[in-house]
């Protein structure tokens, strides 16, 4: 039975969601993947109050988002809060964010609420596609080069407008010591089985772990945990 229902599962459509405060944007985003083979676009919605409430009820499998949704109470990254708390009721669901703007601050912003890509709007109808097809496969669109850019930011100094939060020196007591090895090496950008074959563990064993170091932290994603460790790791050095 299973042999059967696993080519049905395969073929199934990634299912898009579009939220963009201009219409002309959200039509053409909405064409160019409607377009393509093996995606449908089964909502659209034009603000942040539109989109919490249609996003639910249609069970997209991917949220195409842009950051700033014009006047909408959020502000300039009101968008990006939408993905925070999209992500809050719908775990499963993968953000891709859509912005005008190349603006670090929102680049942390939407990995810390749990994104999966950042896109701009200026990229090519094929890279859009392209983006979509890989947030949906469960690989994240954040390069070495935008996480850099990212742990740069942390590393701001005084005039970093996010300060080191009181309660991160507490994140480590909640994660064992193997853990804590684990998570450094995450933030290093090993891979599972990278990380397996420095450890001398399966890699299963690997992946059990980090998603017990993901729920303890209290995010959703591998790069966010990579995001803290390299935080504490500033920290401490």
């Amino acid at each position: 039975m299973s042999d059967t229902s696993a080519p049905s599962t395969a073929s199934e459509p990634i299912r898009v969601f579009i939220l963009d405060d201009h219409e002309v944007v959200r039509r053409g985003v909405r064409d160019l993947l409607e377009a393509e083979e093996g995606i449908v676009v089964v909502g659209e919605a034009s603000d942040a109050r539109q989109a919490l409430a249609r996003v639910p009820a249609t069970r997209p499998q991917v949220a195409v988002l842009d950051v700033r949704l014009g006047d909408d109470a959020g502000g300039d990254h009101a968008g990006i809060e939408v993905c925070r708390e999209l992500r809050a009721r719908m775990p499963e669901l993968v953000c891709l964010m859509l912005t005008s703007f190349d603006d670090d601050e929102a680049l942390f912003d939407a990995i810390m609420a749990g994104a999966s890509g950042y896109v701009l709007k200026q990229i090519n109808g094929a890279d859009l596609v392209s983006a979509v097809r890989t947030v949906a496969s469960g690989t994240s669109m954040l390069d070495p080069r935008t996480t850099a850019r990212v742990m740069a930011r942390l590393r701001g100094g005084p005039t970093d407008p996010r300060p080191a939060e009181p309660e991160q020196p507490s994140v480590l007591d909640r994660l064992s010591p193997r853990e804590r090895e684990i998570l450094e090496l995450i933030g290093e950008g090993l891979t599972n089985r990278e990380i397996a074959e420095r450890l001398y563990l399966a890699e299963k064993t690997v992946k059990n772990r980090i998603s017990a170091i993901l729920s303890k932290l209290g995010v959703g994603r591998r790069i966010q945990a990579a995001m803290i460790a390299g935080r504490l790791r500033e920290r401490s050095s």
